[in-house]
């Protein structure tokens, strides 16, 4: 069984665009359950489309707002002995998204933490690298040109990125899940988990045969962090290679070549339009 867990903060339109991709994509025989938590939305609307979720959908209510990372956490908690995908609420899954992270996760047992490609997603990003690419204008034919330009890498990283981001239980059992107190409400906290699940013999990687639109928010920089002074002190105070670790996977860019036959396929999906910058 896989939890699948959305944590939810006003943001009407983000929401509900998040949510009907999961309607389409997420089925009863997938063994998955969607969790959605409303971390205490002032918006009434919000709850208003939570009550239209499918019946099997679990839907809880923050009494107060606790913030992403807290609320990540009780998701984790209610995921009882399921793997768990965590997803942002500004996303949008695409076909065959949940399939081939799962895949992926179950390809080698050491993998703790994976992530799927995306427009938004720093190293995760396409076809930039390590850029907030734009809001796709084809999601579906890039998780087709991801699909469909194999063989799949499944690169190594020292970080994933936790727009969309696969955890497995028994690395969660182990290692815990996310510090509320040094990350308090958010950016940082899935950087340091994964540093953490390294430390103790676990791997993270890219899925590249998955894709997740991500719309982003304000800069992060290729560190997966917001300009934060407090949350990168506290991050290189208990790892102090972390930024050595992402430079040199940024400068060796080993997903290079697959993004590029990633990038030919999407061409000749969309008849030869330019692929986008």
């Amino acid at each position: 069984m896989t939890a699948i867990i959305v944590p939810v903060h006003d943001a009407l339109e983000q929401v509900r665009r998040c949510l009907a991709a999961l309607a389409r994509t997420v089925h009863p025989g997938d063994d998955a359950t969607v969790i959605v938590i409303d971390d205490a939305s002032p918006d009434p609307a919000v709850g208003e489309v939570l009550a239209g979720l499918p019946e099997d959908w679990v839907r809880v209510r923050n009494r107060e707002n606790i913030g992403f990372v807290g609320t990540a956490n009780l998701g984790l908690a209610l995921a009882g002995r399921a793997d768990v995908i965590l997803l942002n609420s500004d996303t949008e899954v695409t076909s065959g998204w949940l399939q081939a992270l799962l895949e992926c996760a179950a390809s080698d047992a050491s993998i703790a933490s994976a992530t799927p490609l995306t427009n938004h997603g720093e190293i995760a990003s396409i076809p930039e690298f390590c850029r907030g690419n734009p809001w796709p204008e084809q999601p579906e034919h890039w998780a087709r040109a991801c699909r469909e330009s194999g063989p799949y890498a499944y690169t190594p990283v020292p970080t994933t990125v936790g727009f969309c981001m696969f955890m497995r239980r028994a690395c969660i059992d182990q290692i815990g899940g996310f510090d509320e107190v040094a990350f308090g409400r958010g950016y940082g906290e899935e950087n340091d988990w994964c540093c953490r699940a390294s430390a103790a013999g676990w791997i993270h990687v890219l899925c590249d045969s998955a894709y997740v639109a991500h719309e982003g928010g304000a800069s992060f920089g290729p560190l997966g962090l917001r300009p934060d002074a407090r949350a990168m002190d506290a991050l290189l105070a208990r790892h102090p290679d972390y930024l050595e670790r992402v430079q040199r996977f940024i400068h060796a860019d080993p997903m290079a070549e697959r993004r590029a036959r990633i990038c030919a396929r999407y061409r000749e999906l969309v008849q030869d339009r330019p692929c986008p910058a």
